[in-house]
């Protein structure tokens, strides 16, 4: 086997945890094979690049081999290589999460009060949007 569909090598190189869940974000545009975004059926074959957009950040990959079954995580990571630079900005984007402040600690007095929400609701005015227009 030299190609594979890519929902079905992003699937089995463990990247989603069911084959539609990787349908969907190829069709939302956050798969992109070779620079180009893909479609579900698009193949792959070793050599490919791909960028994948998740949760906090895009992950470069070059496909080293295909695969239409899912095995343990192990044999997932045989099937691709992140690049060097990719894994920079995952690390770098995970030490600014760690680093950021708490939401939480921001709060002094915890819940407003009525009186609180009333100057809040006053403060935003006739606006629904908190973009300026």
């Amino acid at each position: 086997m030299d190609k594979v569909r890519v929902d079905k090598w992003l699937w089995a190189a463990r990247f989603y945890k069911t084959r539609s869940l990787a349908t969907d974000d190829i069709q939302k545009g956050r798969i992109q094979v070779n620079g180009v975004l893909a479609k579900p059926a698009r193949d792959v074959r070793a050599g490919d690049s791909i960028e994948l957009r998740q949760r906090a950040g895009t992950r470069s990959l070059v496909v080293r081999a295909v695969s239409d079954q899912r095995g343990s995580a192990a044999i997932a990571q045989q099937l691709y290589e992140e690049t060097a630079d990719s894994v920079q900005q995952r690390l770098l984007a995970a030490e600014q999460r760690r680093m950021g402040t708490e939401p939480a600690l921001s709060l002094q007095n915890g819940r407003p009060s009525k009186h609180d929400r009333r100057a809040i609701d006053d403060a935003w005015g006739d606006r629904w949007s908190a973009a300026i227009d």
